[in-house]
């Protein structure tokens, strides 16, 4: 099914958009600035899943090379992963399909501006565009933008037009200094793919406590932690590590090496964070976490990474 949105006018010169990497973001920010009226003219994919995203969510766009697609672009949307961002730019401007006055986006997190260098010394305008969301790569990830935010890196130069490319994209700008964009992506990967990480895992051992739908058990408990945590940071922990309930964690300990032993490194690693917190902002006594400590410690739980290798 194709997602049909309705045009927003735009009080700025709309570009003949390239999209070279049609992705879960490309396509989906593609989609985006289509909706616009900005003009897609070509996009670059090789997979049949980046064929289908181009189908389903650019329907009529025109498949090409990425020579072809940055020949045929005013703005350039590279969404590559991270560690081939760099050949990109550097192919793509050594064989003349970047050029003068074109502008260049990249929407990467961790990287900022000097990546796109060479696009920069052919005389390109260029920007660092990274939305902090994730993305299924469909179209219910377009109303998803209305309000997120993109961390973006620009020359003063360009910072209008940076500032009207998020806004036709429904979010918010949050600059980010070149030298901090790592630090900014570090950031948000830990918040949320270890989110995802430790949410599987919870799921994993509610199922082998006889939980159905352990889904729907967590969804209302983490809902709540999550928005309590946003507002409240660190005041929101609660459970056994902050009221320092030595024998309820060493219980844990025990039931999840005999059951699911796969959860235990990162449940230990949290746990520890966890007490450092907790001790840190004065809401478990020192003795507590001493006894607390000594349970984590004499756990002795390989990673899979261990149990792989051997």
């Amino acid at each position: 099914m194709t997602h049909d949105p309705v045009l927003r006018p735009v009080s700025h010169p709309t570009f003949a958009v390239g999209v070279i990497g049609a992705g879960r973001v490309g396509a989906v920010l593609a989609a985006a600035l289509r909706a616009t009226g900005h003009d897609i003219v070509a996009a670059a994919g090789e997979s049949d899943a980046s064929r289908g995203r181009i189908d389903d969510l650019l329907p009529g766009v025109l498949v090409a090379k990425p020579t072809d697609v940055a020949r045929a672009s005013d703005l350039l949307l590279l969404t590559v992963p991270d560690d081939m961002l760099s050949n990109v730019v550097t192919m793509l401007s050594a064989s003349g399909a970047i050029r003068e006055g074109q502008v260049v986006v990249h929407t990467s997190g961790r990287h900022g501006l000097a990546v796109l260098e060479p696009a920069r010394e052919v005389g390109a305008r260029t920007v660092a565009l990274h939305p902090a969301m994730t993305f299924t790569g469909t179209e219910v990830d377009l109303p998803r933008l209305a309000g997120c935010v993109f961390g973006v890196t620009a020359d003063d130069a360009d910072r209008e037009l940076t500032e009207s490319l998020v806004a036709d994209l429904g979010g918010r700008a949050m600059w980010v200094p070149e030298g901090r964009r790592t630090l900014y992506h570090a950031g948000l990967a830990h918040g949320a793919n270890h989110l995802v990480t430790l949410v599987a895992e919870a799921m994993e051992i509610l199922s082998a406590a006889g939980a159905e739908d352990p889904a729907a058990t967590l969804r209302p408990l983490l809902t709540a932690a999550l928005d309590n945590a946003l507002e409240d940071g660190d005041a929101a922990l609660t459970g056994p590590i902050v009221r320092g309930d030595v024998e309820t964690v060493r219980a844990h300990v025990a039931d999840l090496e005999a059951t699911a032993p796969q959860t235990l490194p990162s449940y230990l690693a949290m746990a520890r964070a966890t007490l450092s917190r907790a001790v840190t902002d004065g809401r478990l006594l020192p003795i507590r976490a001493t006894k607390m400590l000594g349970v984590l410690d004499a756990a002795t739980a390989p990673t899979s990474l261990d149990r792989h290798a051997r």
